[in-house]
Protein backbone atom coordinates (compact mmCIF):
# COMPACT_ATOMS: atom_id res chain seq x y z
CA UNK A 1 0.00 0.00 0.00
CA UNK A 2 1.16 3.41 -0.63
CA UNK A 3 0.28 5.58 2.93
CA UNK A 4 0.28 9.05 3.88
CA UNK A 5 0.32 10.37 7.05
CA UNK A 6 -0.32 14.04 7.65
CA UNK A 7 0.67 15.41 10.64
CA UNK A 8 3.68 14.05 12.91
CA UNK A 9 2.22 13.12 16.11
CA UNK A 10 1.73 10.64 17.74
CA UNK A 11 -1.08 9.41 15.66
CA UNK A 12 0.46 9.20 12.83
CA UNK A 13 3.96 8.26 13.53
CA UNK A 14 2.75 5.03 15.68
CA UNK A 15 0.38 3.63 12.76
CA UNK A 16 3.28 4.21 10.35
CA UNK A 17 5.79 2.26 12.55
CA UNK A 18 2.97 -0.73 13.24
CA UNK A 19 2.36 -1.09 9.37
CA UNK A 20 5.79 -0.76 8.22
CA UNK A 21 7.18 -3.27 11.00
CA UNK A 22 4.34 -5.30 9.63
CA UNK A 23 4.87 -5.09 5.99
CA UNK A 24 8.05 -3.55 4.92
CA UNK A 25 7.01 -2.84 1.35
CA UNK A 26 4.37 -0.74 2.17
CA UNK A 27 5.53 2.44 0.94
CA UNK A 28 4.90 5.21 3.92
CA UNK A 29 5.54 9.10 3.89
CA UNK A 30 4.75 10.92 7.39
CA UNK A 31 4.42 14.70 6.12
CA UNK A 32 4.70 17.33 9.24
CA UNK A 33 4.34 21.04 8.79
CA UNK A 34 6.88 21.42 11.66
CA UNK A 35 10.72 21.39 11.68
CA UNK A 36 12.55 18.65 13.35
CA UNK A 37 12.14 18.74 16.66
CA UNK A 38 9.23 20.90 17.27
CA UNK A 39 6.54 20.65 19.39
CA UNK A 40 4.42 22.70 21.92
CA UNK A 41 3.68 21.36 25.70
CA UNK A 42 5.63 20.11 28.50
CA UNK A 43 4.61 16.48 29.78
CA UNK A 44 2.09 14.17 28.72
CA UNK A 45 0.70 11.34 31.02
CA UNK A 46 -0.48 7.96 30.79
CA UNK A 47 -1.59 4.54 32.20
CA UNK A 48 0.17 0.94 33.18
CA UNK A 49 -2.72 0.11 30.53
CA UNK A 50 -1.14 1.36 27.67
CA UNK A 51 2.29 0.50 28.36
CA UNK A 52 1.21 -3.08 28.09
CA UNK A 53 -0.26 -2.96 24.60
CA UNK A 54 2.71 -0.88 23.59
CA UNK A 55 4.68 -3.87 24.37
CA UNK A 56 1.77 -5.44 22.54
CA UNK A 57 2.12 -3.40 19.64
CA UNK A 58 5.93 -2.76 19.10
CA UNK A 59 8.22 -3.67 22.07
CA UNK A 60 10.94 -1.64 21.12
CA UNK A 61 9.05 1.34 21.19
CA UNK A 62 7.48 0.68 24.35
CA UNK A 63 10.72 -0.21 25.79
CA UNK A 64 12.35 3.24 24.98
CA UNK A 65 9.06 5.02 26.07
CA UNK A 66 9.39 3.19 29.21
CA UNK A 67 12.90 4.08 29.99
CA UNK A 68 11.95 7.87 29.16
CA UNK A 69 9.03 8.24 31.30
CA UNK A 70 8.75 9.03 35.14
CA UNK A 71 6.38 6.81 37.52
CA UNK A 72 4.52 7.14 40.59
CA UNK A 73 2.69 5.48 42.61
CA UNK A 74 1.19 7.66 45.01
CA UNK A 75 -1.07 11.06 44.79
CA UNK A 76 -1.30 13.91 46.67
CA UNK A 77 -3.86 16.41 47.23
CA UNK A 78 -3.16 20.39 48.82
CA UNK A 79 -5.38 22.41 50.09
CA UNK A 80 -2.89 25.40 51.31
CA UNK A 81 -3.15 25.73 55.50
CA UNK A 82 -6.38 23.33 55.76
CA UNK A 83 -4.98 19.67 54.72
CA UNK A 84 -1.93 17.69 53.28
CA UNK A 85 -3.53 14.46 51.49
CA UNK A 86 -1.75 11.48 50.51
CA UNK A 87 -3.17 9.18 48.71
CA UNK A 88 -1.96 5.14 47.42
CA UNK A 89 -4.06 2.56 45.58
CA UNK A 90 -5.20 4.63 42.56
CA UNK A 91 -3.42 4.00 39.22
CA UNK A 92 0.03 4.33 38.95
CA UNK A 93 0.62 6.64 36.39
CA UNK A 94 3.74 7.53 33.78
CA UNK A 95 4.54 11.13 32.56
CA UNK A 96 7.19 11.57 29.65
CA UNK A 97 8.23 14.92 27.82
CA UNK A 98 5.99 15.41 24.67
CA UNK A 99 9.01 16.08 22.62
CA UNK A 100 11.01 12.70 24.16
CA UNK A 101 7.75 11.33 22.90
CA UNK A 102 8.11 12.22 19.53
CA UNK A 103 11.90 11.88 18.98
CA UNK A 104 11.36 8.34 19.98
CA UNK A 105 8.65 7.60 17.33
CA UNK A 106 10.38 9.30 14.71
CA UNK A 107 13.24 7.30 15.45
CA UNK A 108 11.53 4.31 15.26
CA UNK A 109 9.60 5.32 12.00
CA UNK A 110 13.12 6.12 10.17
CA UNK A 111 14.57 2.70 10.90
CA UNK A 112 12.05 0.91 9.95
CA UNK A 113 12.12 2.87 6.51
CA UNK A 114 9.03 5.60 7.19
CA UNK A 115 10.06 8.59 4.95
CA UNK A 116 9.21 11.94 7.28
CA UNK A 117 9.55 15.22 5.06
CA UNK A 118 9.70 17.93 8.23
CA UNK A 119 8.44 21.83 7.32
CA UNK A 120 6.13 19.98 4.86
CA UNK A 121 2.36 21.21 4.98
CA UNK A 122 -0.12 19.54 3.24
CA UNK A 123 -3.48 21.18 2.91
CA UNK A 124 -5.23 19.76 0.01
CA UNK A 125 -5.91 15.68 -0.26
CA UNK A 126 -5.13 15.96 -3.84
CA UNK A 127 -1.67 16.65 -3.09
CA UNK A 128 -1.42 13.18 -2.40
CA UNK A 129 -2.87 11.92 -5.69
CA UNK A 130 -1.74 8.13 -6.28
CA UNK A 131 -2.20 7.22 -1.92
CA UNK A 132 -4.37 4.20 -1.21
CA UNK A 133 -4.81 5.58 2.46
CA UNK A 134 -4.59 9.29 3.85
CA UNK A 135 -4.56 8.98 7.45
CA UNK A 136 -5.54 13.17 8.31
CA UNK A 137 -3.85 13.25 11.86
CA UNK A 138 -3.12 17.07 11.92
CA UNK A 139 -4.58 17.97 15.01
CA UNK A 140 -7.27 19.45 16.60
CA UNK A 141 -7.63 22.38 13.85
CA UNK A 142 -7.04 19.57 11.42
CA UNK A 143 -7.14 21.12 7.62
CA UNK A 144 -7.70 18.17 5.83
CA UNK A 145 -10.99 17.62 8.50
CA UNK A 146 -12.00 21.10 7.50
CA UNK A 147 -11.85 21.14 3.52
CA UNK A 148 -14.95 18.56 4.29
CA UNK A 149 -16.45 19.46 6.86
CA UNK A 150 -20.06 19.02 5.29
CA UNK A 151 -18.83 15.25 5.71
CA UNK A 152 -17.38 15.08 8.87
CA UNK A 153 -19.49 17.27 10.75
CA UNK A 154 -17.50 18.19 13.16
CA UNK A 155 -19.16 19.90 16.56
CA UNK A 156 -17.09 21.44 19.12
CA UNK A 157 -18.04 22.03 22.85
CA UNK A 158 -16.15 24.64 24.77
CA UNK A 159 -15.81 24.14 28.99
CA UNK A 160 -16.68 27.07 30.65
CA UNK A 161 -13.12 26.95 32.83
CA UNK A 162 -10.08 28.52 31.34
CA UNK A 163 -6.95 26.77 31.83
CA UNK A 164 -3.29 27.34 30.64
CA UNK A 165 -0.56 24.62 30.30
CA UNK A 166 2.94 25.44 31.80
CA UNK A 167 6.03 23.94 32.69
CA UNK A 168 8.56 24.18 36.17
CA UNK A 169 12.16 22.89 37.23
CA UNK A 170 10.23 21.52 40.38
CA UNK A 171 9.88 17.61 40.10
CA UNK A 172 7.04 16.64 41.90
CA UNK A 173 7.02 13.30 43.71
CA UNK A 174 3.47 12.44 42.81
CA UNK A 175 0.46 13.39 41.16
CA UNK A 176 0.04 16.17 42.37
CA UNK A 177 -3.55 18.83 43.10
CA UNK A 178 -3.19 21.93 44.41
CA UNK A 179 -6.18 24.06 45.28
CA UNK A 180 -5.49 27.83 46.58
CA UNK A 181 -8.46 30.56 47.67
CA UNK A 182 -7.91 33.78 46.70
CA UNK A 183 -10.30 36.73 47.26
CA UNK A 184 -12.15 36.33 43.35
CA UNK A 185 -12.62 32.62 43.98
CA UNK A 186 -10.62 28.98 43.77
CA UNK A 187 -7.65 28.75 41.73
CA UNK A 188 -6.15 24.95 41.06
CA UNK A 189 -3.40 23.09 38.98
CA UNK A 190 -2.19 19.49 38.35
CA UNK A 191 1.26 19.12 38.38
CA UNK A 192 3.06 15.90 37.33
CA UNK A 193 6.55 14.83 36.54
CA UNK A 194 7.65 13.91 33.15
CA UNK A 195 11.55 14.04 33.82
CA UNK A 196 14.18 13.91 36.15
CA UNK A 197 14.41 17.80 35.51
CA UNK A 198 10.99 18.91 34.75
CA UNK A 199 6.96 18.75 35.75
CA UNK A 200 4.09 20.03 34.13
CA UNK A 201 1.58 22.14 35.83
CA UNK A 202 -1.62 22.82 34.00
CA UNK A 203 -3.34 25.97 35.93
CA UNK A 204 -7.09 26.30 35.93
CA UNK A 205 -10.12 28.61 37.39
CA UNK A 206 -13.22 30.26 36.78
CA UNK A 207 -13.47 32.93 34.29
CA UNK A 208 -14.48 35.21 37.42
CA UNK A 209 -11.38 34.13 39.08
CA UNK A 210 -9.20 34.90 36.00
CA UNK A 211 -10.56 38.44 35.72
CA UNK A 212 -10.97 39.21 38.90
CA UNK A 213 -7.22 38.08 39.44
CA UNK A 214 -6.19 40.69 36.62
CA UNK A 215 -4.77 37.15 34.74
CA UNK A 216 -6.88 38.42 31.68
CA UNK A 217 -4.51 41.43 30.96
CA UNK A 218 -1.31 40.38 31.93
CA UNK A 219 1.57 40.06 30.15
CA UNK A 220 3.45 36.67 30.35
CA UNK A 221 5.97 37.67 33.42
CA UNK A 222 3.41 39.46 35.42
CA UNK A 223 1.26 36.27 35.14
CA UNK A 224 3.97 34.00 35.95
CA UNK A 225 5.11 35.53 39.00
CA UNK A 226 1.37 35.74 40.34
CA UNK A 227 0.57 32.30 39.61
CA UNK A 228 4.14 31.37 41.41
CA UNK A 229 3.37 33.03 44.47
CA UNK A 230 -0.02 31.57 44.43
CA UNK A 231 1.30 28.09 44.19
CA UNK A 232 4.87 28.80 46.39
CA UNK A 233 3.42 26.17 49.09
CA UNK A 234 3.66 23.34 46.35
CA UNK A 235 6.75 25.24 43.64
CA UNK A 236 9.43 24.99 46.83
CA UNK A 237 10.85 28.08 45.19
CA UNK A 238 11.29 26.93 41.42
CA UNK A 239 9.49 29.01 38.50
CA UNK A 240 6.79 28.76 36.43
CA UNK A 241 7.35 28.37 32.89
CA UNK A 242 5.45 29.21 29.69
CA UNK A 243 7.71 27.57 26.69
CA UNK A 244 5.94 29.53 23.85
CA UNK A 245 6.26 32.46 21.82
CA UNK A 246 2.91 33.70 22.98
CA UNK A 247 3.57 33.35 26.27
CA UNK A 248 0.92 31.29 28.93
CA UNK A 249 -2.09 31.29 26.84
CA UNK A 250 -5.31 30.73 28.65
CA UNK A 251 -7.94 28.90 26.62
CA UNK A 252 -11.15 26.99 27.10
CA UNK A 253 -10.66 23.39 26.44
CA UNK A 254 -12.95 22.09 22.91
CA UNK A 255 -14.01 19.10 23.02
CA UNK A 256 -14.40 17.39 19.43
CA UNK A 257 -16.49 15.12 18.22
CA UNK A 258 -16.70 14.38 14.66
CA UNK A 259 -20.49 12.71 12.74
CA UNK A 260 -18.42 10.36 10.18
CA UNK A 261 -14.65 9.36 10.89
CA UNK A 262 -13.41 8.52 7.30
CA UNK A 263 -14.44 9.68 3.50
CA UNK A 264 -13.44 7.53 0.04
CA UNK A 265 -9.82 7.03 1.50
CA UNK A 266 -9.35 9.52 3.62
CA UNK A 267 -9.74 8.66 7.48
CA UNK A 268 -9.36 11.21 10.97
CA UNK A 269 -7.21 9.84 13.60
CA UNK A 270 -6.09 11.73 16.79
CA UNK A 271 -6.97 15.01 17.69
CA UNK A 272 -8.15 15.75 14.35
CA UNK A 273 -10.99 12.85 15.16
CA UNK A 274 -11.11 13.28 18.75
CA UNK A 275 -10.26 15.52 21.65
CA UNK A 276 -11.19 14.71 25.95
CA UNK A 277 -10.58 17.01 28.75
CA UNK A 278 -6.85 17.05 29.83
CA UNK A 279 -8.55 16.56 33.68
CA UNK A 280 -8.25 12.70 32.63
CA UNK A 281 -5.02 12.18 31.03
CA UNK A 282 -6.71 10.32 28.12
CA UNK A 283 -5.60 12.04 25.38
CA UNK A 284 -2.06 10.24 24.07
CA UNK A 285 -3.34 7.18 24.86
CA UNK A 286 -5.89 7.46 22.71
CA UNK A 287 -4.02 8.80 19.50
CA UNK A 288 -1.73 6.03 20.37
CA UNK A 289 -5.03 3.37 20.64
CA UNK A 290 -6.46 5.04 17.16
CA UNK A 291 -2.78 3.90 15.57
CA UNK A 292 -3.67 0.67 16.50
CA UNK A 293 -6.84 0.02 16.11
CA UNK A 294 -6.33 1.37 12.06
CA UNK A 295 -3.65 -0.92 11.74
CA UNK A 296 -4.70 -3.73 13.46
CA UNK A 297 -8.42 -3.17 11.01
CA UNK A 298 -6.04 -2.98 7.77
CA UNK A 299 -3.90 -5.99 8.84
CA UNK A 300 -7.32 -7.78 9.73
CA UNK A 301 -8.40 -7.07 5.87
CA UNK A 302 -6.49 -4.18 3.21
CA UNK A 303 -9.46 -3.65 1.41
CA UNK A 304 -9.67 0.03 2.88
CA UNK A 305 -12.99 0.77 2.98
CA UNK A 306 -14.09 -2.68 5.10
CA UNK A 307 -10.99 -1.24 7.07
CA UNK A 308 -11.83 2.23 7.69
CA UNK A 309 -15.50 1.06 8.73
CA UNK A 310 -14.31 -1.40 10.89
CA UNK A 311 -12.13 1.03 12.33
CA UNK A 312 -14.57 4.02 12.86
CA UNK A 313 -16.53 1.66 14.59
CA UNK A 314 -14.59 0.39 17.06
CA UNK A 315 -12.70 3.59 17.93
CA UNK A 316 -16.17 5.66 17.89
CA UNK A 317 -17.26 3.10 20.92
CA UNK A 318 -14.21 3.74 22.81
CA UNK A 319 -13.83 7.37 22.70
CA UNK A 320 -17.65 7.71 23.29
CA UNK A 321 -17.07 6.33 26.53
CA UNK A 322 -13.57 8.56 27.84
CA UNK A 323 -15.17 11.73 26.49
CA UNK A 324 -18.14 11.26 28.68
CA UNK A 325 -16.07 10.35 31.53
CA UNK A 326 -13.77 12.98 30.77
CA UNK A 327 -17.06 15.87 30.28
CA UNK A 328 -18.05 14.49 34.24
CA UNK A 329 -14.46 15.00 35.32
CA UNK A 330 -14.57 18.96 33.85
CA UNK A 331 -17.75 19.67 35.04
CA UNK A 332 -16.26 18.79 38.37
CA UNK A 333 -13.59 21.09 38.58
CA UNK A 334 -16.25 23.55 36.92
CA UNK A 335 -18.41 23.23 40.12
CA UNK A 336 -15.88 22.99 42.50
CA UNK A 337 -17.42 25.12 45.26
CA UNK A 338 -20.10 22.31 45.59
CA UNK A 339 -17.16 20.30 47.38
CA UNK A 340 -14.47 22.31 48.13
CA UNK A 341 -15.93 22.94 51.93
CA UNK A 342 -16.12 19.19 52.96
CA UNK A 343 -13.69 17.13 55.32
CA UNK A 344 -10.32 16.78 53.17
CA UNK A 345 -10.66 13.03 52.80
CA UNK A 346 -14.12 13.21 51.40
CA UNK A 347 -12.79 16.00 49.02
CA UNK A 348 -10.52 13.71 47.81
CA UNK A 349 -12.58 10.69 47.36
CA UNK A 350 -14.92 12.45 45.25
CA UNK A 351 -12.00 13.97 43.68
CA UNK A 352 -11.49 10.24 42.85
CA UNK A 353 -14.76 9.62 41.35
CA UNK A 354 -15.10 13.23 39.15
CA UNK A 355 -15.88 10.74 36.34
CA UNK A 356 -19.41 9.39 37.97
CA UNK A 357 -22.39 10.32 36.36
CA UNK A 358 -24.07 9.51 39.98
CA UNK A 359 -21.65 12.05 42.05
CA UNK A 360 -23.91 14.96 40.14
CA UNK A 361 -27.11 13.64 40.82
CA UNK A 362 -26.46 13.10 45.13
CA UNK A 363 -25.24 15.63 47.82
CA UNK A 364 -21.55 15.07 48.36
CA UNK A 365 -21.96 13.73 51.60
CA UNK A 366 -24.70 11.22 50.40
CA UNK A 367 -22.41 9.65 47.85
CA UNK A 368 -19.45 9.62 50.06
CA UNK A 369 -21.88 7.09 52.11
CA UNK A 370 -23.12 5.42 49.02
CA UNK A 371 -19.63 5.27 47.98
CA UNK A 372 -18.27 2.94 50.71
CA UNK A 373 -21.41 0.95 51.08
CA UNK A 374 -20.39 -0.06 47.30
CA UNK A 375 -16.84 -0.54 48.57
CA UNK A 376 -17.98 -2.92 51.46
CA UNK A 377 -20.39 -5.00 48.92
CA UNK A 378 -17.74 -5.18 46.06
CA UNK A 379 -14.88 -6.35 48.95
CA UNK A 380 -17.39 -8.83 50.23
CA UNK A 381 -18.94 -10.11 47.17
CA UNK A 382 -14.53 -10.95 45.69
CA UNK A 383 -14.34 -12.88 49.43
CA UNK A 384 -17.42 -14.79 48.50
Amino acid sequence: MKISCVGGGPAGLYFSILMKGADPSHDITVYERNPAGSTYGWGVTYWAELLDALYDSDPESACAIRDASVRWETWRMHLQDRAVVTVEGWDDGFGIGRHELLRILTERAYSLGVRIEFEHEITDETELAGSDLVVAGDGVNSVLRERHAGHFRPHFAAGRNVYTWLGTTKVFESFLFAFVPTEHGWIWCYGYPFSTTHSTCVVECPPETWRGLGLHEMNDADCLGLLEKLFADVLDGHPLMSGGQGGARWVHFRTLTNRAWYRDNMVLAGDAAHTTHYSIGAGTALALADAACLAGALMGDPRVPVALRRYARTRRSAVRASQKAARYSARWYENLPRYIDLPPRQLVTLLGQRHSSLLAHLPPRLYCRVGRLIGTLTSLGRRG
